[in-house]
């Protein structure tokens, strides 16, 4: 009887004192998976926090579509966008942009600055020829254009906010020539910098005239 006794002792003390070490591993189990949760949820947090203002104020990224830009964008190129600049200094010419479309400003388009505000842009006889309080200039784009020839005959005068736009595949590019003039507001920023392909990774600043 007290064998019994004993052994029943010891099997209830046995079974308590398992039940302690497991409500202790699945204590330090929940602990542990709440701090786990608890620091995920604060690295999101502050990628958010970084990541968010980057992506929507200041850059974007930008797939190239079509092949108004070819040879320097080509279709599928992975391009970032900076969107603050611009709002400190005004565009230059020759940096490339990427804006909504005048006629549907759901869609964007990528194309090269060519006239500036205040100044009257003329296409004739292949060329490019810029009117500017100085006198007419014509645009020497061999930077950039292995095909010097601007097909169209057209000349427009820029108001304040307006800009002249051209692709840089000239026979192959619906811009300025087609839809006219570019308002200041409709541009979102310039390129400056390829990161894909890879092995074509690129930084772009505006050429020199």
């Amino acid at each position: 009887m007290e064998r019994d006794i004993l052994a029943r002792f010891f099997l209830i003390g046995f079974l308590r004192l398992a039940e302690i070490i497991k409500f202790a591993i699945i204590e330090n189990t929940m602990k542990k998976f709440f701090t786990f949760v608890w620091e995920m949820a604060k690295i999101i947090i502050i990628a958010a926090v970084i990541v968010i203002p980057i992506r929507y104020f200041l850059f974007q990224p930008f797939f190239v579509r079509g092949q108004s830009m070819d040879p320097n964008f080509e279709n599928g190129d992975y391009l970032i966008i900076d969107e603050i600049t611009y709002r400190f200094k005004a565009p230059q010419r020759g940096e490339v942009i990427v804006f909504k479309s005048p006629q549907d400003p759901s869609q964007r388009f990528i194309k090269r600055i060519i006239g500036l505000p205040g100044e009257t842009v003329e296409i004739k006889d292949g060329k490019v020829i810029i009117y500017t309080k100085d006198g007419p200039q014509v645009l020497d784009e061999s930077n950039y254009l292995s095909d010097l020839l601007t097909a169209g005959n057209i000349r427009i005068a820029l108001a304040e906010d307006e800009y002249f736009v051209l692709g840089d595949n000239r026979p192959f590019s619906f811009d300025s020539r087609r839809f006219g003039v570019l308002s200041e507001e409709n541009i979102i920023g310039r390129v400056i910098f390829r990161a894909w392909p890879f092995v074509d990774a690129t930084r772009f600043e505006a050429p020199t005239y």
